[in-house]
């Protein structure tokens, strides 16, 4: 099975981080990633910019409007994400445990859905 665990960062506590300890982080969460990858339970990561680099798009009733940043004030952002294979969902939690941001923010493990199986349920091509 995929998971997508997707890393929360607080602002506020990233703030506070000597560059020093920054970089440790980092490459643990290298270091971390690499062993994965080789395990063949990593499937791909990214870091994302934060939020104030981002827009936000809707569409209403034929209209496009865009703004920018994030449409909701929170504490935590969207930071990057981990797409991992596991067997089930105590698997990915422990594989998302040992990414050292958990720490500063939070890590949210959601099961990836097969498309596949939705494009079949819907009568979509494949």
């Amino acid at each position: 099975m995929k998971f997508l665990a997707m890393i929360y960062c607080d602002a506020s506590l990233h703030a506070n981080l000597p560059e020093v300890e920054f970089a440790t982080l980092m490459r643990g969460c290298f270091a971390k990633a690499d062993q994965l990858q080789e395990e063949g339970k990593l499937l791909d990561c990214q870091q994302l910019e934060t939020p104030e680099r981002s827009r936000t798009l809707r569409v209403r009733n034929g209209r496009t409007t865009i703004v920018d940043g994030p449409f909701a004030e929170t504490k935590e952002y969207l930071g990057g994400f981990n797409l991992i294979e596991a067997e089930n969902m105590d698997e990915a939690l422990h594989i998302a445990s040992a990414f050292p941001w958990a720490r500063f923010g939070s890590i949210e493990v959601r099961p990836v859905r097969d498309m596949n199986e939705v494009r079949e349920r819907v009568g979509a091509a494949i």
